[in-house]
């Protein structure tokens, strides 16, 4: 059997947007989970936290192993991750059932990009960067996707209700068994080839010396700032705007809309500016984004999330991107190590940003408040009222926070362009 180059990259996509349907639905549904288990911010930041946690577990753990069991039986063993961790999310009964679904659905995840970066870098080993913007265009593809799910099925199903029954989110979850079954099967049907980094020779113990290289770990640190920049945002869209606007899941799907807009015309940018210039100028733009979030209300908060999600649109896959074109002898764990670090810092930060959250909520109520009784209280009452008014101050100070890790990233990705520009000078 041939290596079918076109079908093996259609089905990774696939694959990936599977993973970002996830998170758009999770984040459409955050909220509704929290008032159907009675869960404070708090708790539900560590649940989203942990989809963040198994995927750094799962793609460090996949990079160190996927040139040994071969890149095809990673990916069947995350579609079986995928299948029990939206199996379970669907039938939970509280926190510690989300808690383990959530987690599974991260393992899985971490998963599909274990195996399915090396897979792009391999098969396309002279456009890397280009073609892994293609590749990661599918992640905001699948935001879109769902929180549209989300939307759509909230307003036909749940339209007049005063209340969101919450069956309607276990049937939105239900949604993302189709890609997975067809992923599953595509992936099973299909020949792979060894990655770049053993078809090229380079031993197991050159790529681990290759790790030590402190331009890896210049960008491993920068990829904690760009991965909560673009995902912790764009994960808590439903809890830091619901009160700014009355579609508040729309912002999200706004801002993946010029992600998906972003990576498609990728390949003149990074060709232009290379990997580097590019990560400068989505630094710009991601706290300029953040910064129109923060101060735009109504309608208004739309041009910020166009904004933003062009500065976030080029994060992710340049970053992998830099690492597979300037340290290929990294292989599959450098760009892994990438991954991994992303997803962890997000998780970190959901944690922290989760307690800080509900410590200013209760800042903003009245001394003694309850946060349950406030966010359990019947729309239209006082506490209602009290609530949405502490929500509206809360959110803004949470971006206001995370503004400064954009700012950050300007003055860390200015250094590595002239770097760079030096190196090459000296090459």
């Amino acid at each position: 059997m041939e290596i079918n180059r076109a079908q093996l990259f259609r089905a990774s996509c696939r694959a990936l947007l599977l993973t970002s349907l996830s998170f758009g639905i999770r984040a459409g549904i955050l909220n509704e989970q929290g008032v159907h288990f009675h869960l404070n911010a708090s708790e539900l930041g560590t649940i989203a936290a942990t989809a963040f946690w198994g995927f750094p577990l799962a793609i460090i753990i996949g990079g160190m192993v996927v040139d040994i069991i071969g890149m095809k039986k990673l990916l069947l063993s995350a579609f079986f991750f995928h299948l029990a961790g939206i199996l379970l999310t669907i039938f939970a009964n509280g926190y510690c059932t989300l808690f383990r679904a959530t987690l599974l659905i991260g393992i899985a995840n971490g998963t599909v990009e274990a195996a399915c970066n090396p897979l792009v870098a391999s098969l396309f080993t002279d456009n890397k960067t280009t073609k892994l913007n293609h590749f990661h265009l599918w992640f905001p593809a699948g935001i879109v996707i769902g929180t549209l799910v989300v939307f759509g099925l909230d307003y036909a199903l749940a339209h007049g209700v005063a209340e969101k029954p919450y069956w309607i989110s276990q049937v939105e979850v239900a949604v993302m068994l189709i890609p997975t079954l067809i992923y599953g099967f595509l992936f099973s049907k299909l020949k792979f080839p060894v990655t770049e980094r053993v078809a090229s020779g380079v031993s197991t113990g050159d790529m681990y010396r290759a790790l030590i290289n402190p331009l890896l770990w210049f960008m491993i640190i920068c990829m904690f700032g760009t991965a909560i920049t673009e995902l912790f945002t764009n994960q808590w869209t439903d809890v830091l705007f619901k009160t700014v606007t009355q579609n508040a899941i729309l912002i999200l799907t706004f801002v993946a809309s010029m992600q998906v807009l972003g990576r498609a015309f990728a390949g003149p940018i990074v060709h232009r500016f290379a990997p580097q210039g590019v990560l400068l100028i989505s630094a710009m733009l991601s706290a300029l984004g953040i910064y129109l979030l923060i101060n735009l209300h109504g309608d208004a908060i739309f041009l910020g999330a166009i904004i933003f999600g062009l500065g976030v649109a080029f994060f992710w896959p340049c970053m992998i991107g830099f690492v597979a074109e300037n340290l290929p002898r990294t292989g599959a764990v450098g760009l892994n190590l990438m991954g991994g670090a992303g997803m962890f810092g997000v998780s970190i930060y959901m944690i922290f940003m989760g307690g800080y959250y509900d410590r200013l909520m209760i800042q903003k109520l009245p001394a003694g408040a309850t946060l349950d009784a406030y966010r359990s209280a019947a729309a239209g009452t006082d506490l209602s009222k009290a609530y949405d008014a502490a929500r509206s101050a809360a959110g803004p100070e949470v971006l206001q926070t995370t503004l400064i890790i954009p700012i950050v990233l300007i003055v860390a990705f200015g250094g590595l362009v002239l770097y760079m520009r030096s190196r090459n000078k000296t090459q």
